[in-house]
């Protein structure tokens, strides 16, 4: 896994913080220095941080757990989406329901209503057996359903890891996830605790050209990590077949060879 480029990070404005009367104490060992009036970000620091967010989000992906992005911020929401429907991860870019994570059996409920309305659509009967004003009311709530929840669809448990674009913003995303020792990993600019989180990348969370390059970078990361997944259950698909070809192999031979033993008798 390569690391970022200290040129590109510059170039996509990742280093610019926020005014300086706005900033968070705890991210001083961050900041490389002010400049008129706001504080500029170390990149150095940002490129390290990324490089160990990555690999270990990469680690998860390769175990075949989950990692929930995080991002209802406007200059974030549509491109972090996007990565996470192509990573085939769940996702959340319109408001955060409380209890997402800790009350995950509700959630469950809903997601199973949505999926019963999405097979209730899909019948052949399904015109006749409701009335337009029936069908109207089903498509208002599967809207309702799929605006909050789409994004997780199809999560069938807690995720194993969270990566959040804006923790400030997304602090009772954050909140869960530390109730449930979920690792939670995000982009943190200067006005916010590093502490907080488990994996912080320092760096400019409110650009769109910001949030695109960390996307990719941590996106690129979690595909290497699905396509290690992929690799390894080929070899293990073609170990196993090696096997049962070799065992059977091996029983024809003993079954000939009694055979042969039975006709000498």
């Amino acid at each position: 896994m390569k690391k970022l480029e200290h040129k590109d990070l510059l170039k996509a404005g990742v280093h610019f913080g926020h005014l300086t009367r706005k900033w968070n104490p705890q991210m001083s060992e961050y900041i490389f220095m002010e400049n008129n009036g706001i504080h500029i970000i170390d990149l150095h620091k940002t490129i390290d941080c990324a490089y160990t967010a990555a690999t270990s989000l990469q680690n998860i992906a390769k175990s075949g757990r989950k990692i929930m992005f995080v991002a209802t911020k406007k200059q974030a929401k549509t491109y972090v989406s996007e990565k996470a429907k192509e990573l085939n991860m769940p996702y959340v870019t319109e408001r955060w329901l409380g209890g997402m994570l800790t009350n995950f059996s509700t959630i469950r409920k809903s997601l199973k209503k949505l999926s019963s309305i999405e097979n209730l659509e899909s019948q052949d009967t399904y015109t006749s057996d409701f009335s337009k004003k029936e069908r109207l009311m089903i498509s208002r709530d599967k809207i309702k359903l799929e605006r909050a929840l789409g994004g997780i669809s199809s999560l069938n448990r807690i995720p194993a890891a969270l990566f959040i674009v804006d923790i400030n913003h997304e602090d009772i995303a954050v909140q869960e996830a530390k109730k449930l020792n979920i690792p939670i990993y995000g982009m943190v600019d200067t006005n916010s605790d590093p502490n907080s989180i488990d994996f912080e990348i320092p760096s400019n969370d409110d650009s769109f050209t910001s949030v695109s390059i960390i996307m990719d970078y941590i996106s690129e990361s979690i595909a290497e990590g699905l396509k290690e997944r992929e690799k390894i259950k080929e070899e293990i698909r073609i170990k196993q077949e090696k096997e049962a070809s070799e065992k059977e192999a091996k029983e024809k031979k003993e079954m000939e060879k009694k055979l042969k033993e039975s006709k000498k008798a």
